[in-house]
């Protein structure tokens, strides 16, 4: 089975770097993988996006050596299989915010006997190879996202469930469940210490640490801290900059020679 490098870069105490894919174009999806990122998160969640355009963008990212990985809409045991089985190699769990819940995320992923998932569909094995089965166990990346104020407190909990490869704070949702504002990069005390209480529990359990920012100067930010699983930004994101950027630099007056 072909291997998956985020967890490779893992395993050499090295941080991946990805980003976001919100607007559901395969064509933007190869473009954003050809700029070198090592993953790119399909965001079923909060983007419109389908399971057949899900398969179709991961298709499309194949011929790049970035790693391809689902945010599924919740912690549902069937649409982590649909994900799975279009050629997610990993997934992010959204709301994990107790011990039973990453249970319920770890073995939905797996393959009996340490999981429940069930075997069908062709695209993992052309993707993975025809040994897939066989080491799907170990190369799927699954990633518990700490964003409720109840996930901090039980963090320990949660980062100590075996299976669990990665988590992902995101920054918004745990700051709305504290009574702050949304907003990647947030300054606010309470919410880094938040942060930092979950980067922590991380570090004591051997599980790599991922949070969503929004510049470049925030990853290298993220780094120093210890992070190993930086987006930075999202297609939308970078689409919106850079047309923001062209524009402004065109004259007001629209005054022709």
């Amino acid at each position: 089975m072909k291997k998956n490098r985020v967890k490779e870069l893992w395993r050499e105490g090295k941080a991946a770097i990805g980003t976001w894919l919100v607007l559901g174009s395969p064509i933007t999806a190869e473009i954003i993988a050809h700029m070198g990122f090592d993953w790119v998160v399909v965001d079923t969640e909060h983007g419109s996006i389908d399971i057949g355009t899900t398969q179709s963008i991961i298709q499309a990212i194949s011929a790049t050596d970035t790693v391809p990985i689902v945010r599924v809409p919740w912690n549902d045991p069937m649409l982590i299989k649909r994900a799975l089985d279009a050629g997610a190699y990993g997934l992010v769990i959204p709301m994990v915010n107790s011990r039973e819940e990453a249970i319920r995320a770890v073995r939905a992923s797996r393959y009996p006997p340490t999981g429940i998932r069930s075997y069908g569909g062709p695209r993992a094995r052309l993707y993975g190879g025809l040994d897939y089965f066989e080491h799907a166990n170990e190369e799927i990346a699954l990633i518990v996202q700490i964003e409720h104020i109840d996930a901090v407190n039980r963090v320990d909990e949660i980062l100590s469930v075996e299976g669990v490869d990665g988590f992902f704070i995101g920054p918004s949702d745990l700051a709305i469940s504290m009574g702050l504002k949304p907003g990647m990069d947030q300054t606010d005390p309470r919410h880094v210490e938040a942060v930092s209480k979950v980067l922590a529990s991380g570090k004591k359990h051997g599980v790599p640490g991922g949070i969503h920012v929004g510049s470049p100067e925030a990853v290298n930010e993220r780094l120093a801290q210890g992070f190993q699983f930086i987006a930075l930004a999202s297609d939308e994101r970078f689409l919106r900059s850079a047309a923001s950027a062209a524009f402004s630099k065109v004259s007001k007056e629209r005054k022709v020679a």
